[in-house]
């Protein structure tokens, strides 16, 4: 038969029918935020695909690709960072949790050194996490040894387009995360809709399985001090599961993602922790009166905190794999004649 011609040729398991692989459990890296682990409906990044983190300038970009590595290694994986604007804080990364004695970090000379790293890395199958700070910075060695001035159109584009359409398999193969951060520029001319685009070209759109659209969006002041940022992410592209999710969360200068504080506003939201008037309380412990207290005491008992959390998962994140639609799929491929 042809499947069996296929099989000697390029070996067993190159055509397979799709149920024959049972019940896959998606693989996933926690974000860091609660909040943006259930808007992304799977309760995390997911392994092995490619995901695209953009937004303005001190938006939280690197905080989240930072806590997505922190959490990888934190289940014993080894995380790698391409470190292309040559900017990455070691302690701003030790703050956020990354174990930095075991992260792996490169500093490339050009696009073309750090996506070849960044390729030899992906396929050594070593590797569970990997990001890319930033797309932006990736300059194609022409363009380096050029004159300032000098035109190179579409030249990162290319690059690009060909780096993702070698990679892509590898990840998938070695089950790696990667995480490209980007940036914004304005697009020229246009006078409907959004002038924002992001850059290298239209490659990573298509390639990249979850799109997070990333915006500061308030300063929260302790009096007069700025200690931090009120962050909105939306799910612009998500083939996991629905898009269009929006999370909120707290981002605290030089602590990261506020965990507890996404807790409290979650907990209250599906009436797990209960707030009447200032008060928050859950079960019979009362968490504070005011939220700053309460997320104090929630960073000052963990075993609460995470209780409360698995709690918010359970009534949020779904059963990935739906078993009726795993049968329905097996049941159409059996009926394929070859």
């Amino acid at each position: 038969s042809a499947l069996a011609q296929i099989e000697r040729q390029f070996g067993k398991g190159s055509v397979m029918k799709m149920g024959d692989r049972g019940p896959q459990v998606m693989e996933v890296i926690s974000t860091g935020s609660v909040a943006l682990d259930i808007a992304l409906g799977i309760g995390g990044l997911p392994r092995g695909r490619i995901v695209e983190i953009y937004g303005p300038e001190s938006s939280g970009k690197t905080t989240v690709a930072l806590h997505a590595i922190a959490n990888a290694q934190k289940a014993g994986g080894i995380a790698a960072f391409i470190d292309a604007e040559h900017a990455l804080d070691p302690e701003y990364a030790r703050k956020l949790g990354v174990d930095i004695d075991a992260l792996l970090v490169s500093q490339p000379d050009t696009g073309e050194q750090a996506l070849e790293i960044m390729d030899m890395l992906v396929r050594s199958g070593a590797i569970d996490v990997i990001v890319v700070d930033s797309v932006a910075a990736l300059t194609p060695r022409a363009e380096i040894e050029g004159e300032m001035g000098d035109s190179h159109m579409g030249l990162q584009a290319r690059l690009m387009s060909q780096a993702l359409r070698k990679i892509t398999g590898a990840l998938h193969q070695s089950n790696t995360t990667a995480i490209f951060i980007n940036q914004l520029r304005d697009k020229i001319g246009v006078f409907f809709g959004t002038p924002e685009t992001t850059t290298g070209g239209k490659a990573l759109k298509f390639y990249a399985s979850i799109r997070l659209d990333i915006r500061r969006i308030e300063t929260l002041k302790d009096g007069n001090d700025a200690v931090g940022n009120r962050t909105r992410v939306k799910v612009v592209k998500n083939k996991m599961a629905p898009p269009f999710k929006q999370a909120e969360f707290d981002i605290i200068y030089g602590v990261g993602i506020s965990r507890e504080g996404s807790l409290i506003d979650l907990g209250v939201e599906v009436g797990i922790v209960k707030k009447a008037g200032a008060w928050y309380t859950y079960e019979s412990d009362q968490l504070g009166q005011g939220k700053e207290n309460a997320r104090a005491f929630l960073i000052d008992n963990p075993d609460l905190a995470n209780d409360i959390e698995t709690k918010i998962r359970e009534h949020y994140v779904p059963v990935v794999v739906d078993a009726e639609l795993v049968a329905a799929i097996d049941e159409a491929t059996a009926e394929v004649e070859f």
